[in-house]
């Protein structure tokens, strides 16, 4: 009879040291993140954080959870994982941004096959200089190894955020009315949706290369697959600071432009999309020409250039647009609430 080999942890597909080593890189761009309102350290079992309700008469707490998707396995095939931790942070927080909220803190979660240092590196360490930037507290996360969930090579990353909004400026659509146009911010890409579908389109049923540029594109295919999805708080709460009436915002994503505007909207109304108002930007053109994908699917699983919707009455809508000109987001109209 044979002797039996011990069984180890290391064996069976878990490397606790490179969880270690991965904690290790990745603290100095963690600690950045922390402000004076951070009441504790990396390796604790839970993130602390102060709130800080000063000047507020009534807060809300206003929390959200996401992910990425299959924009991972684009990563991979490209190799260039920088973008999609930053992807993370600002869709999650264009998520509670659509209520008025200001970020507060975040926590990720990297799952994975086997443990990659170098890849998981560049994912959080990217997600964290996002939560940097936009003065989120990145208080906590979670690196998990599931061999036998997760296919080799392939990652997955989720995240969740909480912010705070005074009740008085909560922006939850009820103010809607009829003939409020519907005001847009473009989109940089896909941002964090429909990736099965045009994986399937431009990787799988073709030979295109990272590095392939298509016609009519200024960045090779994986730059314009992975371009970073982009967070809109900034720009807006300038224009929320200055008392615009903004009656709602929709942040676009699964479901597309239709689909996500729906949800704010009351009862007895919709919106009204005038879908010849802009052109498509050349990528979605792509997609739909070589899938031969129909409109009416592309539409409600791509943002088609459009990003975010603000909802407001029709006098400010058209002032926003002239005043917007030169905005790094300038905004344009895509249509109007009308009766159900």
């Amino acid at each position: 009879m044979s002797e039996k080999k011990p069984a180890t942890y290391k064996d069976a597909g878990v490397d606790i040291d490179a969880g270690e080593e991965l904690i290790r890189r990745i603290k100095p761009a963690v600690k950045k993140t922390f402000g004076p309102e951070v009441a504790s350290d990396l390796g604790l079992f839970g993130g602390a954080f102060r709130l800080d309700t000063s000047g507020m008469t009534d807060p809300v707490l206003i929390s959200s959870t996401d992910g990425v998707g299959t924009k991972t396995l684009v990563a991979t095939w490209a190799n260039r994982h920088r973008n999609i931790g930053r992807d993370l942070v600002h869709h999650c927080i264009n998520d509670i941004f659509t209520c008025g909220a200001r970020p507060l803190f975040f926590l990720d979660y990297y799952a994975t096959s086997k443990l990659d240092v170098d890849v998981a590196e560049a994912v959080i360490g990217g997600l964290a200089e996002a939560c940097a930037d936009s003065k989120v507290a990145l208080v906590g996360g979670e690196t998990a190894e599931m061999p036998a969930v997760y296919h080799e090579g392939g990652y997955d990353l989720a995240g969740t955020i909480v912010g705070v909004v005074d009740a008085a400026n909560m922006i939850d659509g009820s103010k809607i009315q009829e003939g409020d146009m519907l005001i847009a911010l473009p989109s940089s890409g896909l941002h964090t949706n429909g990736y099965t579908l045009a994986r399937k389109v431009l990787i799988e049923q073709t030979d295109f290369t990272p590095t392939d540029v298509l016609p009519g594109m200024d960045v090779d295919l994986a730059d314009a697959l992975l371009a970073p999805h982009t967070c809109y708080a900034c720009t807006v709460s300038r224009w929320l600071d200055k008392r615009l009436p903004v009656h709602g915002m929709a942040h676009i994503t699964g479901g597309g432009i239709a689909g996500n505007t729906k949800r704010i909207i009351p009862e007895g109304l919709r919106a009204e999309i005038e879908w010849d108002r802009w052109q498509w930007p050349q990528l979605f053109n792509h997609i739909h020409e070589m899938g031969e994908v129909p409109v009416e699917d592309m539409r409600r699983t791509f943002n088609l250039g459009v990003g975010w919707v603000m909802i407001l009455p029709a006098w400010r809508a058209k002032e926003l647009i002239i005043h917007s000109i030169n905005s790094d987001l300038r905004p344009f109209r895509i249509g109007t609430v009308v009766k159900d």
